[in-house]
């Protein structure tokens, strides 16, 4: 039936695009009463794509024009408040970052080895772990998808930990699936690194990563620095607790003996993953496997000197990174890490660094009734420029109170400190966004784009510190640019994606190669200054899009789900810069995004399409999957098409009252295949920008990010030197 509505829409849009403008409007006049009795919404009134609204003299300073009785104005209206009153008093946004169950589990895990068990905590956490579990007995890594063998190894263990007993109805129901999936020897290495902490695997079950890793140069094959930046984070306080190994006991009634298909004293951990050959003898796998039991001979022999020496350049790595207020890199795993890491080199459970890095971790900490669980990270600098897009295309003036309350605090989080970045981009200055709070060495050129873009339009009284920001901004993203072409997140030319296949990069997420979904946000930024296809970065980030699209005519989205994601942002970067969107490479995109569309007008992708080809573009509909299928069928000039028109009408049938669209799925990518984010702002700001940007196009036929550019291309306002 999906298929058929798809070849239905695609051939009444081509039979329309070539008839006389008076049956063009009678059949749209048609299709509009069809999809009122479709929606179920008797009071549901789509504005007439037949007719332009009158020019308002206010819009030209970004006023809001009111239509009384259209659906579409109304929608916006209660977006904008709903999004209004949860500014922060700051001016910042920040919505929950959602991850799945493996990180509260690991958090009880972290504070049982610490021996700082909150019992309140620990019930409610238990609560949420139990909860959580889905009907196969499991636990699943994406709202809906099947359970997972490591998180549920990992929820397993928890929930023991904290006294539920194994004969529980549900543990038992837990215990089938898991054995069913191979047992504990078949979760991940950062599965069996947490276990081998509290005795529950062996250490020889984990890939030997040799402290002397530190003193590498930067520019050597496998460095620290050839690593993307989690890894980096993640891995150097791991090269200190390697290298001590230690172990917290635990009663044997809490343990997961019960999870091994074969003993555990029997087990060979040279077959189980990740040390299972490939059959292929010449793999880099292989090669990789080969060299770990190199590595395990050098560990046995090393000089006690040269360990000690990389010891202390890891710990004052590490100890450098963790000045800042958001832990070592901002991200859960890496500041769990460094506690543990600390605790190995004898820094007291009381001590004031410890004691830093651990509220840092509380502050992750949700509550919700009588349940707890942990977010991965912040991401205010992500979801504050997000919003104020949004809400500038929803007709607040550019000098609106709000929105120069937002710029001003972005403007205060520009990274002014040389971070990582430097080893692979050495002529770069500092300038860039991260995406938490504070991240001072690590920021993103996603983040960066989308501020540089939230700041070019908005009107702020200290236009010379706002200038600045945005020149210093832009300049380091461009300096960040890959050799392809294209950008990575974090690195320039983070490339070297046989690394992937070694031993401990199970997850195969050890990189942050160039990616056309950050290629296409580095375009629509330099749109939004004023700058066109001739800069010669976009000449090289267009030949990196022509060779990077998909077959099907859709392009891959790294941080979000996914052909959907992936594709707005590359169409979206293309009108930005003036791209002709009739050209024969768009219009395939365009003809894919229409043949994804689900009956019921949305758009929704599976986290499962990282993993089957199958299952690209396809899924459940989702706000805010649909809203980036919609901003970028506008952006190609589909204004007036039959899949626009379902795809507000289902945005409109999703909100509530209050202005509030509900979306429970993960439509956020953290590593594709094996760790999904729901960012709970994404359904909240991308539907009123997708609606706002409709009703430009239709009251105008520009949208106000349209007139933007425009302004900036003529005035030269933001035209800084590359």
């Amino acid at each position: 039936m999906k298929r058929l509505l798809g070849l239905l829409t695609n051939w009444s849009e081509k039979i329309l695009s070539v008839a006389p403008e008076r049956i063009q409007q009678q059949a749209r006049q048609k299709a509009k009463r069809l999809l009122r009795l479709v929606g179920g919404n008797p009071n549901l009134f789509l504005s007439d794509p037949a007719v332009q609204r009158p020019h308002d003299p206010g819009q030209g300073s970004g006023q809001s024009v009111a239509h009384k009785g259209d659906a579409v104005d109304e929608a916006i209206k209660r977006s904008q408040q709903w999004l209004l009153q949860r500014q922060a008093e700051a001016g910042y946004w920040a919505y929950e970052l959602e991850a799945d169950t493996t990180l509260t589990a690991e958090y009880l895990m972290l504070r049982r080895f610490l021996g700082l068990v909150d019992p309140e905590k620990q019930r409610k956490a238990v609560r949420y772990l139990i909860d959580a579990q889905v009907p196969e007995g499991g636990w699943p890594i994406y709202y809906g998808g099947p359970p997972e063998i490591s998180a549920s190894v990992k929820a397993y263990f928890a929930l023991k930990l904290c006294g539920v007993s194994a004969a529980e109805p549900f543990m038992e129901k837990a215990r089938t699936m898991i054995l069913n999936k191979g047992g504990v020897v078949g979760a991940n290495v950062f599965t069996k690194i947490a276990l081998a902490l509290l005795d529950q695997y062996d250490w020889r079950g984990i890939p030997s990563m040799p402290a002397e890793i530190v003193l590498l140069p930067p520019g050597f094959l496998f460095s620290l620095y050839a690593l993307s930046y989690w890894s980096r984070t993640v891995l150097t306080p791991l090269l200190i607790i390697f290298h001590y190994k230690p172990v917290c006991r635990i009663p044997k009634e809490q343990g997961i003996d019960e999870l091994y298909l074969t003993a555990r004293e029997w087990v060979n951990f040279r077959c189980e993953p990740p040390f299972r050959m490939d059959r292929r003898l010449l793999t880099w796998r292989n090669f990789f496997i080969a060299l770990d039991g190199l590595l395990r001979f050098y560990e046995r022999v090393v000089p006690q000197g040269l360990r000690k020496k990389a010891i202390a350049r890891a710990e004052q790595w590490m100890l450098k990174r963790m000045e800042g207020e958001g832990g070592l890199g901002a991200i859960y795993p890496a500041m769990a890490n460094s506690v543990l890491a600390l605790r190995c080199l004898g820094y007291e459970v009381d001590h004031l660094l410890v004691r830093k890095a651990l509220r840092k971790i509380e502050a992750l900490e949700v509550h919700e009734g009588d349940a707890m669980h942990l977010q991965p990270c912040f991401s205010p600098v992500w979801d504050t420029p997000l919003t104020i897009n949004a809400l500038i295309e929803s007709g607040l003036p550019q000098d609106h109170p709000a929105l120069v309350k937002a710029a001003r605090w972005t403007l205060s989080q520009q990274c002014r400190k040389v971070g990582d970045w430097i080893v692979s981009s050495p002529t770069a200055e500092p300038g860039g966004w991260s995406f938490q709070f504070e991240n001072e060495f690590y920021p993103d050129n996603d983040d960066t784009a989308v501020v540089v873009m939230a700041l070019s339009k908005i009107k702020m009284p200290e236009w010379d510190a706002q200038r600045d920001g945005m020149r210093r901004g832009m300049r380091w993203t461009l300096a960040m640019q890959g050799s392809d072409g294209g950008w990575g997140a974090y690195d320039k030319d983070n490339n070297r994606m046989f690394l992937n296949q070694i031993p401990f990069a199970d997850h195969r997420a050890l990189l942050d190669p160039s990616t056309a979904d950050l290629t296409g946000r580095e375009l629509e930024m330099l749109g939004a200054l004023g700058f066109d296809m001739r800069h010669p970065a976009a000449v090289r980030a267009l030949r990196f899009l022509w060779k990077n699209q998909e077959a099907d005519g859709s392009w891959y989205g790294r941080w979000g789900v996914n052909y959907v994601y992936g594709t707005w942002s590359v169409l979206a970067g293309l009108k930005a810069i003036g791209e002709d969107m009739r050209a024969r490479y768009v219009r395939r995109a365009v003809t894919w995004l229409v043949s994804k569309q689900n009956p019921d007008g949305g758009w929704g992708e599976s986290c499962r399409s990282y993993a089957e080809a199958d299952a690209h573009g396809v899924g459940e509909s989702t706000p805010s999957q649909t809203a980036w299928a919609l901003l970028a069928l506008l952006c190609a000039g589909e204004v007036d098409s039959l899949s626009v028109l379902r795809g507000v009408n289902y945005l409109l049938r999703q909100q509530d009252a209050q202005g509030f669209w509900s979306e429970c799925k993960h439509t956020g990518t953290g590593f594709p295949r094996v760790f999904y984010l729901r960012y709970h702002g994404y359904c909240q700001y991308f539907p009123l920008w997708a609606l706002s940007m409709y009703r430009s196009l239709k009251a105008r036929g520009r949208t106000r990010a349209d007139e933007n550019r425009e302004r900036n291309r003529q005035h030269g306002r933001f035209r800084f030197e590359a």
